[in-house]
């Protein structure tokens, strides 16, 4: 498999897309005025404990106040294991903070939609082999790294180096496989001095205070980067392509040859094809090969996934055809996961399928696609109706957040009042109005659907209306008014 990374650069936005064998399945956009806050660190105020909830709300200096649960407060080891012996998860949120207290904390959600951060007080910073744990002694290794021989060798390392350095716990990551103790020294000597400046300004600062800023997702990208199967980073900016050659020459030498600068007049995403997909990723319906498609609504609770064969007849029997749709479905809803950034519940609405065995691959299928997804997921068998529920690893605004904002006119409901159901409403109106209010005459103003219908289709109703209240009805356009929006005046 071929992977490719193509990086679109403008003062305003940067935008980073990741393709396999040709089809986008990856982009993440960072705006200049909105950049993602995962990973930043805050030396932030307890503004309101929720004692129901076992949380609090944190004031780091955001527009909306973030949110600490009290399992994600890190506690010292004798409170630790005072809970563990007896049997309580996590301590109470009201002996672990109180309001007007300063806490450091970090960021692993961003806000989405109504919701502030999530935050935690285990800090943890990565670089681009480690990941630093400070104020605990473990070490781990990535369960990526499979060879049990390496595992070892590495948490040897990282043991053999520790009293050298301030205490602290360490992760290694993935990309640390192989890499020789000299590289890991160094990782570890940037983590710790990173740590004392964090520590410093944490003391020099006031709350609320930002006292860490996470990289900017070009060198986040290029840190994260593990893949010796990239074949090309493609960077149409010639000042970022500087920046990551020399971070790739430094950190990751093996990938430095595959950077390239795009000078080209086109543009990078249009050239590629990139810009049509991510429109495309808008829409609520997902064509298949096949003639089957997905129907997927995204909702602040839960996203539902609705496959449907479509004009795809098959070439054997019906069981048969539904199998393949299901099957090609399920490489597909990965990919659209993936590509509009979908977390939190999601419920897939396969086909329904009779027979076991067919149900069990469609499992294994969505389950092999999802190894290549960076976020962690959970997924359930098939159940009696068919319904396969999953919940997908959520830190940052799924796509259709990012880009879009909410219609102003139907305000989300996806859907209007037709302009016969406003004119029945405005039938309603003028009789509420005529009972209450002595006036002459009345005028209604209206959208140019609402008034073309009544003068056409409702003119009769009309007729008979302004025959029963015994008032002359007037009609005007008001041409900024939504079909919805209506109002009844009196003169």
């Amino acid at each position: 498999m071929s992977e490719e990374i193509f990086i679109n650069v403008t003062p305003q936005e940067t935008r980073v897309a990741f393709v396999e064998n040709g089809v986008l399945q990856e982009v993440q956009i960072e705006r200049a005025q909105k950049r993602g806050l995962v990973g930043n660190i805050y030396k932030g105020k307890v503004s309101r404990i929720l004692p129901g909830m076992q949380a609090a709300f944190i004031d780091v200096g955001l527009e909306r106040t973030a949110f600490l649960h009290a399992a994600d407060i890190a506690m010292n080891a004798d409170e630790s294991k005072a809970h563990t012996e007896n049997g309580k998860p996590h301590a109470d949120i009201s002996s672990l903070l109180r309001e007007g207290q300063d806490v450091v904390v970090q960021v692993i959600k961003d806000p989405l939609g109504t919701k502030g951060a999530r935050l935690i007080t285990q800090v943890s910073i990565p670089s681009r082999y480690l990941v630093f744990l400070p104020g605990t002694h473990h070490i781990g290794v990535s369960q990526k790294i499979e060879s049990e021989e390496e595992r070892l060798r590495l948490k040897d390392i990282i043991a053999q180096l520790m009293p050298e350095l301030e205490v602290g716990g360490y992760i290694v990551r993935t990309v640390a496989e192989g890499v020789s103790k000299e590289a890991i020294r160094n990782d570890m000597q940037f983590l710790q001095k990173l740590w004392l400046t964090i520590q410093q300004r944490t003391s020099d600062v006031e709350s609320p205070c930002m006292i860490h800023d996470d990289l900017q997702i070009v060198m986040r990208t290029m840190r994260d980067l593990g893949s010796s199967e990239i074949e090309k980073i493609r960077i149409d900016s010639r000042e970022t392509y500087e920046k990551v050659k020399k971070f790739t020459g430094k950190f990751i030498p093996h990938l430095e040859d595959r950077v390239e600068h795009y000078p080209g007049e086109r543009p990078l995403f249009d050239l590629y094809g990139i810009e049509d997909e991510i429109h495309k990723a808008l829409d609520r319906k997902v064509q298949l090969k096949s003639g089957g498609y997905l129907i997927i609504d995204q909702t602040e609770a839960m996203t539902t996934v609705d496959v449907n064969t479509g004009a795809f007849v098959g070439h054997r029997n019906q069981e048969e055809t539904i199998f393949k749709t299901n099957l090609e479905a399920s490489q597909a809803i990965v990919r659209q996961l993936r590509l509009r950034n979908l977390g939190g519940i999601i419920i897939i609405d396969f086909i329904d399928m009779n027979d076991v065995e067919h149900r069990r691959q469609v499992i294994r299928a969505l389950e092999k696609y999802l190894e290549r997804d960076s976020a962690k997921s959970q997924i359930t068998e098939v159940s009696v109706l068919g319904l396969v529920e999953m919940t997908r690893k959520r830190t940052r605004e799924s796509l259709e957040h990012v880009l879009c904002q909410t219609c102003p006119t139907c305000h989300g409901r996806g859907s209007l009042l037709s302009a016969e159901t406003v004119c029945y409403e405005i039938f309603r109106e003028i009789m509420r109005e005529a009972r209450q209010f002595d006036a002459k005459k009345l005028l209604v103003l209206a959208s140019q659907t609402v008034v073309d219908m009544l003068v056409d289709e409702e003119s009769t109703s009309l007729a008979q209306l302004e025959e029963f209240i015994d008032k002359p009805i007037k009609l005007q356009v008001e041409t900024e008014y939504t079909q919805e929006q209506f109002d009844v005046v009196l003169m």
